[in-house]
């Protein structure tokens, strides 16, 4: 389908695309607050919510409210095909010139969507950046986030501290031209940043998950790949090159001290050292097939074209 055709309809003032994986318990309250947030602002808006393929019943509350206001918009997409996918599918269809986006969880205070869009407008600028200052995260989550912010502030070369905050405001002519490329690449705020739209932080409410975070080690530890691939130029080239380097250094290191060791103790440590040296060629070998995975994952996805989604339906 072509972006005019998912872009089309009447324009609205304000959009507000909320991404839902079971979460039929905050949806009722979500609408709720966030029609009590927009409201009083007298623009026409629209909620389009986006059920990413829930099995708890969420798209089921998504067509009463549906049913109750017209407000609210809806789509159900076939599977669960993750929330970058579900940004894109909100994004496509919503028709409003300013975009708030935000998750469905009510860790973000949807009170808080009137001060994202005042600060976008105030300022002038393309993004409202939220930002968790008060964050309430576990420590397992908020470590890695900062390794994954520092990493995005350094190949984007754009200077704010939370870039996986979802809780943003838009400006429509900044989201428009990307659609080709939001939902394939992660991180959907760093890739409008990195394209040169101007930004402005806000502070942004931010409550702990009444639920286990999705977020997992592992899941973590694939989004900080994604980085690396999605917005570090030629990283392969970059980390064979220095890690190469180091692992010469630090071979010759080893070959010199087991050398004095050998000439002073009369008794080379030979595998020891040469386990060490093994594990640490296997580890930086391992890293970077991870990278090279990543790489051939993206272009087997361009050469199928296969879409990023399926609808289920639309409301």
């Amino acid at each position: 389908m072509a972006q005019a055709e998912l872009l089309g309809g009447d324009s609205l003032d304000i959009s507000v695309v909320v991404t839902l994986f079971n979460e039929a318990a905050t949806i009722e309250e979500l609408h709720r607050r966030a029609t009590a947030a927009l409201a009083p602002l007298g623009r026409p808006y629209e909620l389009v919510f986006v059920d990413d393929g829930s099995t708890d019943g969420s798209f089921a509350e998504v067509e009463r409210l549906h049913a109750a206001d017209p407000h609210v918009r809806g789509v159900r997409l076939k599977r669960n095909s993750g929330q970058h996918p579900a940004m894109h599918a909100g994004l496509a269809r919503a028709r409003g010139e300013l975009i708030v986006t935000m998750d469905g969880d009510l860790q973000n205070p949807p009170e808080d969507i009137p001060t994202l869009v005042a600060a976008l407008e105030a300022a002038g600028v393309d993004v409202a950046s939220g930002r968790r200052a008060a964050r309430r995260d576990s420590w397992g989550r908020t470590l890695p986030s900062r390794l994954i912010n520092g990493m995005l502030r350094r190949f984007t070369g754009v200077a704010i501290s939370d870039f996986g905050c979802a809780f943003n405001a838009y400006r429509r002519d900044a989201i428009v031209p990307l659609l080709g490329s939001i939902g394939k690449q992660k991180f959907t705020k760093a890739l409008v940043l990195a394209s040169g739209a101007t930004v402005i932080e806000v502070d942004v409410g931010h409550a702990a998950r009444a639920d286990a975070s999705r977020y997992s080690p592992l899941r973590l530890a694939r989004l900080a790949a994604h980085v690396l691939v999605g917005f570090w130029p030629q990283p392969i080239q970059w980390v064979g090159v220095w890690l190469g380097l180091l692992c010469t250094l630090g071979g010759v290191a080893l070959g010199c001290y087991g050398i004095a060791y050998w000439i002073g103790e009369a008794n080379f440590p030979g595998p020891l050292f040469g386990g060490v040296a093994v594990l640490l060629i296997l580890g930086i070998q391992g890293f970077l097939l991870a990278l090279v995975g990543e790489y051939l994952g993206r272009i087997r996805r361009d050469v199928e074209g296969r879409p990023l989604y399926l609808i289920d339906r639309e409301l």
